[in-house]
């Protein structure tokens, strides 16, 4: 079978073969109507461009590395979607890094720029995966945007929500419902935001009058297994909270199965929000109350600001803090 090429595709969309060449790799330069129909040109013909060809040519691999630091956690599939729409659109391909919490594994991804098999990095982590030691800054560094993080590197972007009024937003939404007794399950307490959430909710309970017990603060991880050990750490206490807010929806989860399987009730025993608004948490029983972040509008704006990157363009600033949103649903209600 004969190899598709550009002439098919100008063929299919009555452009000439430069209009297809500029719409795949400079997509600036055509305009949108006709960028659309090259774009549906090259999915109905099947066409595949030749990234080793192009890379030759123009110095460039027409790749970005996405280092995530676990792909399984559900949170990040509507990031990742929402990014590879808006680079799939420059003419760039997304490669997947799932660093899997190692930050050795971080570095090996990072260093794919350095061998041109990629021409930017969006890193979700709270550690730049490059030796910043010798005064090295971050012009030095490859084209970067930081996601979800706010990592305080002058000159590197991060795109995220402000955690700090988050934590502050869920812990008032559980005050304003009469509970005084709050315990937490904490992120990973190396991330800023996981620190940022910590503050927040102690704001919101000096703002209450209330005191910040450090014994009702178990520290975890973002998984669903540190909601169970945080549960259960904390129905040993010898008083159980009212509510409990969890750093995330997947932290929620397990806490409340934890607490179902004691035999308590949620929430007329006790009261559970997360953060997140991942997709399973509006079915679950019973649905989650959450702080939800805007996970497509973070993979879109982490994407649009690399994009900017690389076309030389500079940053109008280095923080981009997303608006999030309390969602009230059955998980929480006024102590019983």
């Amino acid at each position: 079978m004969a190899r598709v090429g550009i002439k098919d595709v100008a063929a299919r969309a009555g452009v000439s073969t430069a209009t297809v060449s500029h719409a795949l790799r400079n997509p600036d330069r055509v305009a949108e109507a006709t960028r659309k129909k090259v774009l549906e040109a090259v999915e109905a013909v099947g066409y595949t461009p030749n990234k080793l060809g192009v890379s030759l040519r123009t110095a460039r691999s027409g790749n970005i590395v996405v280092i995530i630091p676990d792909l399984t956690d559900t949170f990040n599939a509507g990031i990742i979607k929402a990014l590879e729409r808006v680079a799939h659109r420059h003419g760039y391909s997304v490669l997947l890094g799932d660093a899997q919490g190692s930050e050795s594994r971080e570095r090996e991804f990072a260093a794919l720029t350095e061998s041109r098999q990629a021409d930017g990095i969006i890193l979700f982590s709270h550690r730049l995966p490059f030796d910043m030691s010798g005064g090295r800054k971050a012009e030095d560094l490859p084209p970067l945007v930081n996601g979800c993080e706010i990592i305080g590197i002058p000159g590197i972007p991060c795109v995220a929500i402000d955690d700090h009024q988050a934590g502050f937003d869920a812990t008032r939404h559980l005050i304003d419902l009469g509970h005084t007794d709050i315990a937490v399950i904490t992120g990973d307490m190396v991330t800023p935001s996981s620190q940022s959430r910590l503050k927040g909710f102690r704001a919101a309970m000096a703002e209450a009058g209330l005191g910040a017990d450090d014994s009702r603060i178990v520290q975890g991880d973002y998984i669903f297994e540190a909601g169970e050990r945080g549960a259960e750490k904390l129905l040993m206490q010898k008083h159980r909270p009212s509510a409990i807010f969890c750093f995330s929806d997947e932290i929620a989860i397990g806490a409340i199965y934890r607490l179902r399987e004691q035999g308590f009730r949620v929430p007329e025993d006790i009261s559970v929000i997360g953060i997140d608004d991942i997709p399973v948490g509006k079915y679950f029983d019973p649905p989650l109350t959450t702080i939800s972040q805007p996970t497509a509008d973070i993979g879109d704006t982490c994407a649009k600001l690399l994009m900017q990157i690389l076309k030389g363009k500079s940053l109008a600033q280095d923080e981009y803090i997303l608006p999030h949103q309390l969602v009230v649903r059955g998980s929480t209600a006024a102590p019983g």
